[in-house]
């Protein structure tokens, strides 16, 4: 009988198991997972999203309680992208919004906010693993994308990517972590006017701003990355410290997740018909981008 992998074997537990909503890589000598969101229907986060993304926490969680972890850290970056050319993330899954607010299912609307925020909490707080977090983004970040961006450490992005909560366009707020994860970044009115304007930021807008960490060149994100860890590489263990340090002096709480995310429940069940046709609309632009960018690649 053959015998089964090594108990620290990250790699082989990524490789072996069936994913299909993310596509997973593990760069064994930079110790970095790779998570590139293949989306099999729609380009947003959905459940499905959700629950694969949680589940590759939990196997990078599981490698760290190997008793070799300690002296020998099984991984140091854990790295968000798309595999989509022209979009990160399109945001929340609009026609299940729709389907829910219509039959007044509120279970169903915190059922799914709250699978976001609880994988929102366990990026943002990295499990309290001795990791770092990036999300490298390569076009359109909406919404809910924007959001699962916002999580992490830092965000590289391309040129021509695109940032956007559009949810004010249709009478409701981005409730997955924005607020949050953008105050802290910058302060409350700036998040705010961000959150509320509706309007789509360049990547070099938000980098002035400091939202976006690094800006790469069209086509190089990948290549500006592991620029990014190269560069940083002696100062890692500092780096880490002082987003420790950000996350002491000001941390991120589940309880605030949820409170805040309970209330985009009530606000979304107040959306009038009006409100619905145009979430709708967005909806089906955010198809028709999906379909030109399969056509693309």
């Amino acid at each position: 009988m053959a015998a089964g992998p090594a108990p620290l074997d990250l790699e082989w537990w990524l490789r072996t198991t069936p994913f299909k909503e993310v596509e997973v890589a593990y760069d064994m000598k930079e110790k970095i997972v790779w998570q590139f969101m293949k989306f099999r229907r729609r380009p947003s986060v959905t459940l499905e999203l959700l629950s694969e993304i949680k589940k590759i926490l939990a196997m990078i969680e599981r490698a760290f309680g190997e008793p070799q972890a300690e002296a020998d850290p099984p991984v140091r970056y854990v790295i968000l992208a798309s595999k989509l050319p022209g979009v990160f993330n399109m945001g929340g899954d609009l026609p299940l919004f729709v389907d829910l607010i219509r039959n007044r299912d509120s279970e169903g609307l915190r059922h799914y906010a709250h699978a976001c925020v609880d994988v929102q909490y366990r990026r943002k707080t990295k499990l309290g693993l001795p990791i770092q977090t990036i999300s490298l983004v390569q076009g359109d970040a909406l919404g809910g994308g924007f959001e699962a961006a916002l999580a992490d450490d830092l965000i590289v992005a391309e040129e021509s990517a695109k940032f956007a909560l559009p949810e004010i366009l249709f009478n409701l707020f981005p409730g997955m972590g924005a607020y949050s994860f953008l105050q802290r970044r910058l302060n409350a009115v700036e998040a705010e006017r961000l959150m509320l304007s509706g309007k789509i930021y360049s990547a070099g807008e938000l980098y002035e701003l400091g939202v976006v960490d690094e800006l790469a060149g069209d086509g190089k994100g990948i290549e500006a990355v592991y620029r990014l860890i190269d560069e940083r590489a002696r100062s890692y263990a500092t780096r880490r410290a002082v987003f420790r340090s950000r996350e002491v002096i000001n941390p991120i709480t589940r309880e605030e997740l949820v409170e805040i995310t309970d209330l985009w429940v009530e606000a979304a069940l107040t959306l009038a018909p009006a409100d619905l046709r145009k979430m709708e609309r967005l909806a089906a632009a955010q198809d028709r981008r999906r379909i030109r960018a399969r056509v693309a690649a």
